[in-house]
């Protein structure tokens, strides 16, 4: 009759009864531990700490440059080369799709400025209705909300 074989991992030694079990022992006879579920699962809120952190982190501080700004400042040239080397477009596919983009750049800030006359009417809108100590509180939020978003 064959020997039972003897568990490695101390847990397993101490519920087979192995009354002779050393804590140097055991440290050793374990094996890796990071098959274990709740190591796992720590490892993972680790991971997904520090990606909410980085994604944090980037929102706040990465400089941020409007769709027009960038636009004129050099983005327009780039574009235009990246798609004409890429696509390999045409003298009249480039002029073509040259113009789209430049209609397209005046529309974004067209409606840009419209949502910047909406913003302010709605703010002056919500200031006639308050009394002036709510005002004051109005605009602490406003100066908040508006610290948080850039």
């Amino acid at each position: 009759m064959a020997a039972a074989k003897r568990p490695r991992c101390l847990y397993h030694r101490i519920e087979a009864g192995d009354a002779h079990v050393s804590v140097r022992g055991a440290a050793a006879d374990c094996g890796p531990t990071w098959h274990t579920p709740r190591v796992l699962a720590v490892l993972l809120l680790v991971f997904l700490c520090g990606a909410a952190a980085g994604a944090l982190a980037t929102r706040m501080f990465a400089p941020r440059m409007p769709a027009a700004a960038a636009w004129s400042a050099g983005g327009r040239e780039w574009t235009l080369n990246l798609m004409k080397e890429e696509l390999k477009l045409t003298p009249e596919q480039a002029a073509e799709i040259e113009t789209v983009l430049d209609e397209f750049v005046l529309y974004y800030q067209n409606l840009q400025g419209q949502m910047d006359d909406f913003r302010a009417e709605g703010k002056k809108r919500i200031l006639r209705t308050l009394t002036p100590e709510q005002r004051k509180k109005f605009e602490k939020m406003v100066g908040k909300l508006n610290a948080k978003l850039r």
